[in-house]
């Protein structure tokens, strides 16, 4: 219906607000808006899908105030902004920004969100668990124990201590710090690598010592945690060189993002054996090709970018990107603002 005055596609009763018209991408499907988000979102917008937007552009380009960005989509370009005159927000899902150009929303005075403290304690639990499988060769074990070839399990098929280890973490935010937390448990050495040196109680916490050379934390670690936000710093962090400071023994776990590991200099690692095996939530593309040399690595273990993937986090971060966008439309300070 060309009519979208508001949901039910009936003009509001007198007295009654108009919500703000919030642009989408679409409801379910790969990107689109959860289902069971729905009900307390329609209670507080008037959500566009892009579908809807594009058909009906010269009645809603100039009613639409907020983006409510799920999982990087709609797309943001300079067309789009062009063509929303009222747009106040951005509310992105998740903490890395990476997906968005910050000098254009800047440039046409958007505000920008994101929802970074939620996402931190799923991370940190996704970053463990892929450490632990990784060293027990959790993936591996399940697929000979439901071989339907297996006789007899092997005594010697042996994986890595975990306890004790020396874990070395590049990148002490949130989930960096939630990392250390949880490997205290486990009673591992602890070292780190961030901009800036933590102070001296969050440090002594966790038992964690700084290394202001990321080198130093590369050549001692068993087990090295990626948990830096992607910028043109960290774009490839990790390579060739990097790599082969580690030690042969060693295992590097990605729960930030693909790009900031050099993924060519690391398959050859794995397959020279220069270090001994990756977990990795995170690769570039997102899925790779189905022929790409890490699928079929026997040291290595892949998930689906599901850092933050919990039923209960993933409503949080709802309700903030649709916090951060009433805030911005009452023009009240906006929770979780990124800087532009």
């Amino acid at each position: 219906s060309n009519d979208h005055t508001n949901e039910r596609g009936a003009q509001p009763a007198r007295g009654e607000q108009e919500l703000p018209y919030v642009l989408i991408d679409c409801i379910e499907g790969k990107h689109g808006v959860y289902m069971d988000h729905l009900e307390y979102l329609k209670k507080r917008f008037c959500l566009i899908t892009m579908k809807e937007y594009l058909e009906n552009k010269k009645i809603l380009s100039e009613k639409i105030r907020a983006i409510y960005m799920w999982y990087h989509k709609p797309v943001i370009d300079e067309e789009l902004l062009q063509s929303l005159p009222n747009l106040k927000i951005v509310s992105s899902s998740g903490v890395g920004i990476d997906h968005l150009d910050l000098k254009l929303l800047s440039r046409f005075g958007v505000k920008l969100s994101n929802t970074p403290f939620v996402v931190s304690t799923d991370t940190a639990d996704l970053g463990m668990a892929l450490m632990l499988a990784s060293a027990r060769r959790l993936v591996e074990g399940y697929q000979m124990a439901v071989a339907p070839d297996t006789e007899y399990f092997p005594a010697n098929w042996l994986g890595v201590e975990v306890s004790g280890a020396t874990l070395g973490i590049v990148g002490m935010g949130t989930i960096g710090y939630k990392m250390a937390q949880r490997a205290k448990a486990f009673e591992m050495k602890i070292l780190y690598h961030n901009r800036n040196q933590r102070n001296k109680e969050e440090e002594s916490a966790v038992g964690a010592v700084y290394c202001k050379k990321i080198d130093d934390l590369l050549q001692q670690s068993d087990f090295v945690m990626l948990a830096v936000t992607l910028t043109p710093q960290t774009h490839k962090l990790i390579g060739k060189r990097e790599l082969e400071l580690m030690k042969p023994t060693a295992t590097l776990i990605n729960i930030s993002r693909g790009l900031v590991v050099d993924q060519d200099a690391l398959v050859e690692a794995l397959q020279k054996k220069v270090i001994k095996a990756g977990a990795l939530d995170v690769t570039y593309p997102e899925p790779l090709p189905r022929d790409h040399p890490l699928l079929k690595m026997q040291n290595v273990i892949i998930t689906p970018h599901i850092g933050s993937a919990t039923e209960d986090t993933r409503r949080v971060m709802m309700r903030e990107m649709a916090e951060s966008i009433e805030a911005a439309l009452a023009g009240l300070p906006v929770p979780n603002e990124v800087p532009l």
